[in-house]
C-alpha cells in the first residue's frame, strides 16, 4: 500500500516514488546518504529514509521547503494533536483578522474558514518548529482541492495541484453559482492527521533546507563529503513556474496574496543556453557534499529538446559543474511517457504522451 504521507500535498511536476525506490535499490546501500537539491514535495527525502538510507534536501521554494521538511521530520502522532487542540482553543479567543483586499478570499473561503486559515498563518510556526511544520504542510495539503468530492478541503471548488489564479477563479465560480463550502479547519486538519499516520514512519531523520541548490554545500555544510547519491529532477525547461502556480500556498506560508510571476527566476528558462548555465552553476554548488566515488541520477525533460540534446547537455553541464571528477554515464538513458499529466485537469486539450528521460552518471576523483 502506498504510504499516506507520499501525498500530503500535491507538487506540479513530481516523479513517483517507485521511481526514487529504484534508484536507491540499484545504486546505494542501507546507510547511504542520499540527497536532492531540488527536493519539491520530498519524495526522495521520504523515498530515502523509508528505505534507510539518510536523506538531505534543498529547494528555494517555501511550499517545497515546508512540506519536504515535515516528511523529513516527523514528529510524534500525539504531539500534532496536542498543537492542534492548542491552536483551536487560542483560536476560540482570537478577535478576527482581516482577510487580503481581495474578492477572491471572500469567495474561496466560507467567512468562518478564513478566519481559521488566517489564524493557522499567522500563528504556525513553520520555519522552525517541527510540529507546526507538520500541520502546516497537512493544510497546505487541503488549503484548496476539489471540495465537491471531498470533506477534507477548505476551499471552494479548485485544482488540488495548482492554485488558479484570483481573477480567473472567481468568474468561474460566479459563472458555475458555486459557494464555500463551510469547514472546520481544526477537524479537518485532525481527519487529515489520522489518514496521514496510517502508514510506516520511518525511524530515521533527515533535513530540508530553504535554499538556493547553487548554495547547498554551504547551507548543508555539516554534510560535506557524505552524499553517495543524488536522486533529483531540476524544473524543465520552459514548462512552468512553480511560485505562480503555488501562490496560494505561498501566501499561506507568508507570502504575496497575489500570484508572482517569475519570483524564482530559475524555475521557467526559455532560453537553453541559460538553461544549462544554471545547471552547471548548481553542480557546482553540490559538489562538496559529494563523496569521492557518487552517484547522481537526473530525471529530466521538456518540449524543446529531444533526448539526445538533453543528454548532452546534462553531460556537459556535469562536466563544467564538477571540475577534475572522472564523469562515467551507466546506462544510455530510460525514456518513459508521462500518461496523466497533471497539466490536463486544469488545462483543457494538453497533449498527452509526453516524455521524460532518466540519466545515471558515476563520479569519481
Amino acid at each position: 500500500m502506498r504510504n499516506p504521507l507520499h501525498s500530503i500535498c500535491p507538487y506540479f511536476a513530481m516523479f513517483p516514488e517507485s521511481f526514487v525506490q529504484k534508484q536507491l535499490l540499484a545504486y546505494s546501500h542501507p546507510g547511504d546518504k542520499v540527497f536532492d537539491p531540488f527536493c519539491g514535495r520530498g519524495t526522495t527525502i521520504f523515498e530515502g529514509l523509508l528505505n534507510d538510507r539518510n536523506a538531505i534536501g534543498s529547494d528555494i521554494n517555501p511550499v517545497a521547503a515546508c512540506v519536504a521538511g515535515a516528511k523529513a521530520d516527523i514528529p510524534d502522532m500525539i504531539e500534532v494533536f496536542s498543537r492542534i487542540g492548542q491552536l483551536e482553543s487560542e483560536f476560540a479567543a482570537t478577535a478576527s483578522l482581516t482577510p487580503p483586499d481581495h474578492e477572491f478570499f471572500s469567495i474561496c473561503y466560507h467567512e468562518t474558514t478564513l478566519q481559521q486559515v488566517l489564524y493557522l498563518r499567522k500563528t504556525l510556526k513553520w520555519r522552525t518548529d517541527r510540529v507546526d511544520r507538520f500541520i502546516a504542510a497537512m493544510m497546505l495539503g487541503v488549503l484548496h482541492g476539489e471540495s465537491h468530492r471531498t470533506q477534507l478541503c477548505l476551499s471552494n471548488r479548485m485544482p488540488r495541484t495548482i492554485s488558479t489564479k484570483p481573477e480567473y477563479s472567481v468568474r468561474w465560480w460566479k459563472t458555475h453559482g458555486l459557494d464555500p463550502p463551510k469547514r472546520d479547519a481544526f477537524e479537518v486538519a485532525r481527519k487529515t492527521a489520522l489518514f496521514r499516520y496510517a502508514g510506516e514512519i520511518p525511524k530515521l531523520r533527515g533535513r530540508v533546507v530553504l535554499g538556493d541548490s547553487r548554495d547547498a554545500s554551504e547551507l548543508l555544510m555539516e554534510h560535506k563529503g557524505t552524499v553517495s547519491i543524488v536522486v533529483t529532477s531540476p524544473p524543465y525547461l520552459d514548462t512552468t513556474d512553480y511560485a505562480e502556480d503555488q501562490w496560494l500556498r505561498l501566501w499561506f506560508l507568508g507570502g504575496n496574496d497575489r500570484p508572482q510571476a517569475r519570483l524564482y527566476k530559475d524555475d521557467r528558462y526559455t532560453r537553453v543556453d541559460l538553461y544549462w548555465n544554471f545547471l552547471t552553476e548548481v553542480w557546482g554548488g553540490i559538489s562538496d557534499l559529494l563523496t569521492n566515488e557518487a552517484i547522481i541520477v537526473i530525471r529530466i525533460g521538456g518540449t524543446l529538446l529531444i533526448k539526445s540534446e538533453l543528454y548532452t547537455g546534462v553531460s556537459q553541464s556535469l562536466e563544467r559543474g564538477l571540475p577534475g571528477r572522472t564523469l562515467r554515464r551507466l546506462h544510455d538513458g530510460e525514456t518513459s511517457t508521462i500518461l496523466r499529466r497533471q497539466t490536463n485537469s486544469f488545462r483543457p486539450g494538453t497533449s498527452q504522451g509526453k516524455l521524460e528521460h532518466d540519466f545515471v552518471f558515476s563520479v569519481g576523483v
